[in-house]
């Protein structure tokens, strides 16, 4: 068992978990991940560790509750555990001393872009985070990123904080009126798409961190499978990061959505079990 150590919420849906697992945070670097699972009977879910503390021997964790999984988790406390923890799984980012590196962060994919930033700025990069939300309340992490040292962008779809847009319109203002080395993009796939689109025409290096289905995390199941150059890569043993303008992001979003319909079956057992103990949703 993986004793929660603190758990709280940062945004709507998205909660902070701190967990205890010593050997993932003793090995653990920049870009991996873990599976994890809630009880002996559920599902594994692959989650990007944010952070690890070695001196106690904890990693953090961000989880948005969208799925049944994903709102269990949602519902842990300080003095619960987590049945599994598996990891660090999946190659670190790449970090080297490139220049200038910008790293763009979308949603709760702010928790994925974050450890980057940290190790970019170590590296001795010049780092440039742009992180977005719907509006104010959905974005994470920020003044995590401003200690860093890196300069924070924020952007919010309503303008409701910080620059009104998407973050791939501040990102285009950089890659055309300044030198970009490399750019780092996390978070939904419709996102990190657009990010390519938009460094694909200044030929501007880009990494995408891929989040396909994946249940066991050793490329056996396939499930992790996406196309990067026309070529069967594995996200949990190959990734998470590749080439974005070799991604075949229509085929990944296809595949995201395989079992759409059997999550919301289990999500209305979720919202069952809820209502019958009087918890809200």
């Amino acid at each position: 068992m993986y004793p929660v150590i603190d758990a709280r919420d940062v945004g709507p849906g998205v909660r902070r978990i701190v967990v205890e697992a010593p050997h993932v945070a003793d090995h653990y670097l920049a870009g991996q991940f873990v599976i994890v699972r809630v009880d002996p009977a559920g599902e594994r879910i692959p989650l990007t560790v944010a952070a690890a503390d070695r001196s106690v021997g904890t990693i953090t964790l961000y989880v948005q509750g969208v799925g049944k999984t994903t709102r269990l988790l949602n519902r842990l406390s300080s003095g619960e555990a987590l049945n599994d923890v598996a990891g660090p799984l999946g190659k670190p980012s790449e970090i080297e001393r490139y220049g200038t590196a910008v790293v763009v962060g979308g949603g709760v994919g702010t928790a994925i872009a974050y450890p980057v930033v940290k190790a970019l700025v170590e590296a001795g990069n010049r780092v440039i985070a742009v992180v977005g939300g719907r509006s104010r309340e959905f974005v994470i992490l920020e003044s995590e990123l401003n200690a860093t040292g890196a300069e924070v962008i924020v952007c919010t779809d309503d303008g409701s904080y910080g620059r009104s847009g998407f973050v791939t319109e501040a990102l285009e203002e950089m890659v055309r009126d300044d030198t970009i080395d490399i750019v780092f993009a996390a978070g939904p796939v419709p996102m990190m798409r657009a990010v390519a689109d938009v460094t694909r025409p200044y030929d501007v290096r880009t990494v995408a961190s891929l989040n396909p289905i994946m249940v066991d995390g050793t490329g056996m199941c396939g499930g992790c499978r996406v196309d990067v150059g026309g070529e069967t890569k594995f996200a949990c043993v190959d990734g998470p990061e590749f080439d974005a303008h070799l991604v075949d992001f229509d085929l990944l979003a296809r595949r995201n959505q395989a079992y759409l319909d059997f999550e919301r079956t289990r999500n209305s057992d979720v919202d069952e079990a809820m209502c019958r103990a009087g918890e809200g949703s």
